[in-house]
């Protein structure tokens, strides 16, 4: 079998690739990326790397040059702000080509990576289904791309799944906590809220496992939606005083209540559109995202992939700040 993975030198295609390579049923892997980062290139004679945008047709078209059986889309811009532009180059446009190449060459499967970011209400949710009727107004630029690549791949009479995971953790991450810990150094970090908001958070070697089934799923299981995350609520403000002790740090005791949270957030926005150009310290998804308790049903990606999530959070975690301290101290 020979496979496609598109953003393979970032966080999760990076550990997509790596476990691939054990795969003896796969023949050639196309690591489509930007570019190579030390932590996330796998060096093994199945991979090949091709590096470049996804949003030139172009350079697409060259990494159907052995055609795959399988694509797995794990590219895209995930921020909490940004131009519309930026995120429809990112998130659309990508995905229109990869769908239209993929359709030339009959791919057998194309596995899309999402997000429940559209599940975004600014109120508590618990145990969302991915049936669930979405808010009339998704709540950024990245959840409004990412719903409208989801329902273009729907439309492209393509075999396809799509994975929403949540809150990736483990070796790799350069998202979730780095992004905690350098607020916490810039002195920024506070308890937002109650301090008792609970979320679903997703090993990154739990996501592949389920990628990996969703390329190998029955056809039936095809053409549809489906959440992942570890199964295993967690209280957020808990996991962030773990990873902080963890680090040698002494985790923030200050609490701001949401409403005043959220507040100064929506005048951030305005400064940052109006007057910076800049991306704020805090947007009000971000605020949404600390201070909401947010939990996914994930009973379909049990019963119609076989998923069962392996590794927890806490062991995630761990593996995220061994890594982290060694990537900090080779860095000097």
């Amino acid at each position: 079998m020979n496979v496609l993975v598109t953003g393979a030198t970032g966080f999760l295609g990076g550990r997509l690739v790596e476990a691939l390579v054990r795969d003896t049923e796969i023949k050639t892997i196309v690591a489509a990326g930007r570019t190579l980062r030390p932590h996330a290139t796998v060096i093994h004679e199945k991979v090949r790397y091709a590096l470049g945008e996804l949003s030139d047709p172009r350079y697409t078209e060259t990494l159907f040059d052995d055609p795959p059986e399988v694509v797995v889309n794990c590219a895209s811009l995930s921020a909490p702000w940004g131009a519309w532009q930026d995120f429809e180059e990112a998130n659309l446009k990508t995905q229109r080509h990869l769908i239209a190449v993929s359709k030339q060459h009959n791919v057998r499967r194309f596995v899309y990576i999402s997000t429940p970011s559209m599940y975004t209400t600014g109120r508590d949710r618990r145990y969302v289904k991915e049936s669930d009727p979405l808010p009339k107004k998704l709540v950024n630029y990245y959840a409004q791309t990412k719903y409208a690549a989801e329902q273009m791949l729907q439309a492209a009479s393509l075999p396809h799944i799509i994975l929403r995971p949540r809150a990736l953790l483990g070796r790799g991450d350069s998202v979730i906590m780095p992004r905690v810990i350098r607020s916490y150094e810039e002195g920024r970090l506070r308890v937002i809220g109650n301090g008792k908001t609970v979320v679903d958070m997703t090993a990154v070697s739990n996501v592949v496992q389920a990628i990996r089934l969703a390329m190998s799923a029955p056809d039936e299981a095809c053409g549809e939606v489906y959440n992942i995350t570890n199964g295993e609520p967690i209280a957020l403000w808990e996991a962030v005083s773990y990873t902080l002790h963890k680090l040698g740090l002494e985790p923030p005791t200050r609490k701001i209540p949401f409403v005043v949270a959220y507040a100064v957030a929506g005048i951030m926005e305005w400064r940052a559109r109006r007057i910076t150009h800049q991306e704020p310290v805090f947007t009000r998804y971000t605020v949404s995202t600390l201070a909401n308790t947010m939990t996914l049903d994930i009973t379909k990606a049990r019963e119609r992939l076989g998923y069962q999530p392996q590794q927890t959070v806490y062991s995630a975690i761990d593996e995220f700040v061994a890594w982290y301290e060694k990537a900090s101290h080779d860095k000097g």
